[in-house]
């Protein structure tokens, strides 16, 4: 029984004397820095969620002072880091085939809104100089949209939902417009 006794107050001894794992809590501090710089907030989101995570956890191990559990977990949230800075091109990517093809989308219904337009114009009135400033709007904003998409698709998704509520104003507008009675001669008295 004393050996055991020994045994586990030598344990006990080197667990209390086990060093903060630094190294690995700055490594894993640069990988989360670098996976941001990279843009996984906007392109990696799930990936560097879990990863925050696993820092969160090595954060708490550290704190209870578990320097071998927070060492593990350290590791595991750089590896994760470095996960999700990796999955950003993918994601990037996907983002730039999203705005595109809601950039195309925005464009098809904007022609007919653009056409329609044009033909009530004239009977527009009070809403003429808004339809002229949202139609210049509207053509010079997709216009730009189409060059952020390869630089910063994510920005480029937030100005088409934009440009689609305009949009979607107009052709709410004209189809109202189109559907107003057209108001009646008055009735010459014989």
């Amino acid at each position: 029984m004393g050996v055991l006794v020994v045994s586990l107050a030598l344990a006990l001894a080197f667990a209390g004397c086990a060093k903060p794992p630094e190294a690995e809590q700055q490594a894993a501090k640069a990988a989360m820095d670098s996976a941001m710089s990279a843009g996984a907030d906007k392109y990696a989101a799930a990936d560097l969620d879990a990863a925050k995570k696993a820092w969160e956890g090595a954060e708490a191990q550290m704190k209870d002072k578990k320097y071998k559990e927070a060492q593990q977990a350290y590791i595991e949230a750089k590896t994760a880091f470095e996960k999700a800075a990796a999955a950003v091109e993918a994601g990037k990517k996907a983002a730039a085939e999203e705005a595109t093809a809601a950039v195309a989308a925005v464009e098809e219904v904007w022609k007919k809104v653009a056409e329609t337009g044009k033909k009530w114009e004239k009977k527009m009135k009070d809403e003429k100089e808004a339809w002229t400033a949202d139609a210049k709007a509207v053509e010079e904003g997709l216009g730009k949209i189409k060059e952020e998409i390869a630089a910063e698709p994510a920005a480029a998704k937030a100005k088409i939902e934009e440009l689609k509520g305009t949009v979607a104003k107009w052709e709410a507008k004209l189809q109202e417009m189109a559907a107003a009675p057209a108001k009646a001669e008055p009735k010459k008295k014989k």
